[in-house]
């Protein structure tokens, strides 16, 4: 398949005249358009007018078995996963957990992503069963077998061989659930396996403080006294990070999702991304589980930068439009340990792109398309998804199964699931008793 758009975006960049060879899910030739065209004359040629290819975003920070109570962490506390989170996943049977994961995975899919990072689930299930949800959808998955009592993470690592789209990972969902050897020897099976070992680290400021008061360290400290950081290690959030712990981070070449909805939704803090880029720390961009919407997340990702520390600082750019797409996209792989898989388009790689529709009011006239990308692109431009060369959805609908059934099932699942878990939300009511008090005139 020769695919010949009117744009491509490139590791340098956008750039036009260009055409792209698939072959077998991989991309086997990207060059002048004239050229390829030439070379490759027996190849089935699609010319998509008006359109940008694009590599597939990738989530480096997801909870696919959280699905069902997304609107259930609206407007709570900022550390909420002991009254939503682990009461929902341990809600979940077999059935639940794998319609859960297929919903988020066909969210994902909708929203441009083509490799989601699930961090590990709570759910009393065995994770074949998100898999097998994430593989019918057709995604791309950094999957992670959660470990804090040390068992089975050998296993899981050498589990998942013959897959094209599952990529085994090992996790601990916070320092304080393992103990240090547990934590040390995860750290080194994910390094000897090349897998990404992941864990929650500096998200929240109670969990700091808990940090401090058990073992007297905060959590990336402790985690690089004990020897469990280096390339392997992915941290998600790192909100709250001293200038030293930062150096840590850069020092062993671990990396970090920055995720900045999450930040908004339910943080204590924007992680320092800028700092994260000049100091030469890897870091790629997660949803946390909160929308999975590419355009979107982007555009929050140089938001929250700007917000937090731009104005502040004066800085009126704050990375510019590319430094968000790349880090979206080629650099969110490199930290999942994907670098030579997925995230550019480029010879060799996983064919996993987009094709956006460029002919819209939004991009018109357009000047500079990387920030326009990230400002002004959304969700409904995305024409097409291809993961590992297979076409996943076409205008926002798989092509070969029937999201509509799933959307029925979760519908009637979910809110049975919910009740289960018996959520404890602060203010379980926001239009009751109160709300009217906060109305009345009195």
């Amino acid at each position: 398949m020769l695919l010949v758009p009117d744009v491509v975006l490139l590791p340098e960049g956008p750039v036009r005249d260009r055409a792209v060879l698939v072959q077998n899910g991989v991309f086997r030739a990207v060059g002048p358009a004239a050229a390829l065209t030439a070379a490759h004359r027996d190849a089935h040629r699609v010319r998509l007018t008006g359109h940008l290819l694009m590599p597939g975003f990738v989530d480096a920070h997801h909870h696919l078995t959280q699905s069902f109570g997304k609107a259930q962490a609206f407007g709570q506390p900022s550390e909420i996963f002991k009254a939503v989170w682990e009461p929902l996943e341990h809600a979940l049977d077999e059935e639940t957990a794998h319609l859960s994961a297929k919903l988020a995975a066909l969210e994902a899919l909708r929203g441009g992503f083509t490799t989601v990072a699930d961090a590990g689930t709570r759910a009393p299930v065995d994770v074949g069963v998100l898999a097998k949800a994430t593989e019918e959808a057709g995604l791309r998955c950094v999957l992670s077998k959660v470990v804090s009592d040390g068992k089975g993470g050998k296993e899981h690592l050498e589990r998942f061989h013959g897959s094209r789209l599952v990529h085994p990972s090992l996790a601990v969902p916070l320092p304080e659930n393992a103990t240090d050897a547990v934590l040390k020897h995860t750290a080194d099976l994910c390094a000897e396996a090349g897998a990404v070992f992941q864990i929650h680290v500096n998200e929240h400021l109670a969990a700091v403080e808990r940090s401090l008061q058990s073992v007297g360290r905060r959590p990336v400290a402790h985690l690089h006294h004990i020897g469990a950081l280096g390339p392997h290690t992915l941290g998600a959030h790192a909100t709250l990070l001293t200038p030293d712990e930062m150096r840590m981070l850069a020092d062993t070449g671990a990396a970090v999702s920055y995720n900045p909805v999450a930040s908004a939704w339910k943080g204590n803090a924007v992680a320092h991304a800028l700092m994260f880029a000049a100091l030469g720390i890897r870091f790629g961009t997660g949803t946390d589980g909160t929308r999975g919407d590419g355009f979107r997340l982007v555009d929050a990702a140089e938001s929250a930068q700007r917000l937090a520390y731009g104005l502040p600082s004066g800085d009126s750019s704050c990375g510019a439009g590319r430094l968000w797409l790349t880090h979206a996209t080629a650099l969110s792989a490199d930290a999942l340990g994907l670098g030579r898989v997925t995230g550019e388009i480029a010879v060799g790689k996983a064919a996993d792109f987009l094709v956006v529709d460029l002919a819209v009011p939004e991009l018109t006239p357009s000047y500079d398309l990387s920030w326009e990308l990230v400002r002004l692109a959304g969700r409904d431009q995305i024409t097409a998804v291809v993961v590992d060369g297979r076409l996943r959805l076409w205008q926002g609908r798989p092509t070969d199964w029937d999201a509509a059934a799933l959307i029925r099932q979760a519908a009637e699942a979910g809110p049975r699931v919910v009740r289960r878990a018996g959520i404890h939300r602060v203010d379980p009511d926001p239009d009751g008793p109160r709300a009217a008090a906060r109305r009345s005139p009195s």
